[in-house]
């Protein structure tokens, strides 16, 4: 698996000793958000499944700010080992991410420690993952990083997806083309394990929502699912004006956006909308409900937006998307996506018109069968994850 002539010679904490023969690996997953609790839950579910892997849940960062405590989501299906407290509600910026980061890296330390994990796996490119990646790196503990190699050249998490590569010891992307960038950035093809996309696990399992559901949230055919790029709260706050002008004359159901920041901008946008009559708006969607929804516009409805949901989730339903703006920009498109080719309300209705006409029968995606839960535990079961070489990093080009 580990290439030859590597230096065996690695300095281990005390803490991480050898386990007795025949203990379970002990593996942390980290979630950070409600988005990415959505694509972790297969993995901590084939973790918690696989007879030699013990499932440790750590939630973290948004998943504990009011009001919509999305960690009550990962405490409903998960036993919670720890939670690690990042961000202040109502503070949002690239400063106040910064210091959440700080705050997030002491604190996941503290808690690896006590712990003792030997894996610790993360998700994407949030400042929840890359804080647990650099503690744990730093401190002497396995990492195993999901869909890295992926592009959303739009955000700042760009930088902080690619962080996380280079601290990670093993790769678990979600296709192909992903992979193909992890070795070019240098990693070992030995360690970098195309797994498939876990947010195609669980879709099928999930029914359309039912009648009284989907009249309760407004019987929309057009889901807006909005995220800041990072700019002002004006500059959000005008772009979301834009994109729910375009919506006008259609049912739409608007989703609060993430806690990046921007974050406010946006909801200033939704909350004279929604109180006009606009249209519905939640605050939070359980994935089950969201992908319910999801299930139950296939056929007539569009989702638009920015969020990855869109070019991940949707393809695989057959779901019409409009991506906004330049968040997504560097993933791979299946073609249920219109890209629109501005912000303005008029050029997002246009692409609303043309995603609504197409033809998604024989729509394809790159993401995987529906099985990377499964495929990401057995690989944290085979990969030793104190092997001295694979700890010890090293840069192939």
């Amino acid at each position: 698996m580990i290439g030859d002539g590597w230096d065996s010679g690695v300095s281990i904490r005390p803490e991480n000793a050898p386990r007795e023969p025949g203990a379970r690996r002990r593996v942390a997953v980290v979630t950070g958000s409600r988005a990415e609790f959505g694509l972790l839950r297969p993995v901590m579910a084939g973790v918690a499944r696989h007879p030699e892997l013990e499932l440790l849940v750590i939630a973290a960062g948004s998943h504990l700010i009011s009001p919509a405590l999305t960690f009550r989501d990962v405490k409903a299906e998960f036993t919670v080992a720890d939670s690690i407290p990042m961000q202040v509600a109502g503070r949002t910026g690239r400063a106040e991410d910064a210091d959440a980061l700080g705050r997030g890296i002491s604190r996941f330390t503290r808690s690896f420690v006590a712990h003792a994990p030997d894996w610790v796996v993360v998700l994407g490119d949030r400042i929840e993952a890359f804080a647990a990646a650099a503690a744990a790196s730093v401190g002497g503990w396995a990492v195993a990083h999901l869909h890295g190699g992926d592009r959303a050249e739009g955000i700042a998490d760009e930088a902080m997806r690619h962080a996380i590569t280079k601290l990670a010891h093993l790769h678990l992307p979600a296709t192909t083309q992903s992979a193909e960038r992890i070795v070019r950035m240098g990693e070992r093809p030995e360690g970098v394990i195309v797994v498939g996309s876990p947010a195609i696990d669980d879709l099928a399992a999930i029914p359309v929502m039912g009648d009284a559901a989907f009249i309760e949230l407004g019987s929309p055919d057009t889901i807006v699912l909005f995220h800041p790029l990072g700019r002002s709260d004006e500059m959000e706050e005008a772009a979301a004006t834009q994109l729910l002008a375009a919506c006008a004359g259609r049912r739409t159901l608007a989703l609060a956006p993430n806690h990046d920041a921007g974050r406010n901008g946006i909801l200033r946008a939704i909350a004279p909308w929604h109180k006009q009559g606009g249209g519905h708006f939640v605050e939070h969607l359980p994935r089950a409900k969201f992908v319910a929804l999801l299930k139950r516009l296939a056929k007539g409805g569009v989702l638009v937006g920015n969020s990855s949901a869109g070019l991940i989730e949707a393809a695989a339903l057959k779901l019409a998307v409009v991506d906004v703006g330049h968040r997504q920009s560097g993933r791979e498109r299946p073609a249920n996506v219109v890209h629109a080719q501005g912000e303005s309300a008029r050029l997002v209705e246009a692409a609303i018109k043309a995603a609504v006409a197409l033809d998604l029968s024989s729509l394809a995606h790159p993401y995987g069968p529906g099985d990377a839960g499964l495929r990401a535990a057995s690989a944290l079961a085979s990969i030793d994850p104190r092997e001295p070489r694979l700890l010890r990093k090293k840069s192939t080009y």
